[in-house]
């Protein structure tokens, strides 16, 4: 996870961030980055009409959603308010969040449709391999190249520079969509942000469940008390 390596870091920045929303319920924060999430897919949905200068809002509300989403476990922690139902209802949003990010992506006209649906599957597959993990005894894994917040991060990217790249720059591609050649393919800066989501994501997931494999016993399945 590239990310959460920097996360002890940004410790001090997080929580003078999170301090002016110190007062407001975790849940919240949680319903607000989901909310910033689905807006962000609808203007990347609009982009297909409206041209590629919606990707800077998009960029922005990408980001935004994820500050949010990192902001409702800080304040939970500082404010004692951690619960096992917050953690839950946190990742079931997560998980809409990503559904209704990468479907908006698809539907933008600067995503290959088929590599939008691997990405969002690879992503699923990613998630569901840590909390199986933590469904036989093992922990929440969190491990690997992908996670939420390193995601979040690339899609914000990718949006940026599709709308940097409208702009009438010198170095700005003059075709309609940026495109960046390889292997006798057309890319755009998008595709190959879900290319590495692809990529990346099945070695964390395949990476998860071979971590977990090896940590269960080999024994007989004891039976579940009834």
């Amino acid at each position: 996870m590239v990310s959460e390596g920097y996360r002890s870091r940004a410790e001090p920045y997080l929580a003078r961030l999170s301090a002016p929303f110190l007062g407001w319920s975790p849940n919240r924060l949680s319903y607000l980055s989901l909310a910033l999430s689905i807006a962000a897919a609808f203007l990347a949905v609009l982009v297909r009409w409206e041209g590629p200068l919606l990707f800077l809002p998009v960029a922005v509300l990408v980001f935004a959603g994820g500050v949010f989403d990192v902001l409702d476990g800080e304040v939970a922690r500082r404010t004692g308010r951690s619960s096992v139902r917050g953690d839950f209802l946190d990742h079931v949003l997560d998980r809409y969040a990503d559904v209704f990010l990468l479907l908006g992506i698809a539907l933008s006209s600067y995503a290959n449709p088929l590599l939008a649906l691997l990405a969002l599957v690879t992503l699923l597959l990613v998630s569901y391999m840590g909390t199986q993990a933590q469904a036989v005894g093992q922990g929440r894994l969190y491990s690997g190249l992908l996670s939420r917040a390193d995601r979040l991060l690339l899609l914000t990217l990718g949006t940026f520079l599709e709308f940097d790249l409208s702009l009438p720059w010198p170095w700005a591609p003059t075709a309609p969509l940026s495109r960046i050649h390889a292997f006798g393919l057309g890319f755009t800066v998008i595709d190959l942000v879900l290319v590495y989501f692809v990529l990346a994501g099945q070695w964390t997931a395949a990476r998860r469940a071979w971590s977990t494999y090896r940590a269960l016993p080999p024994g007989p399945k004891q039976p579940e008390a009834s």
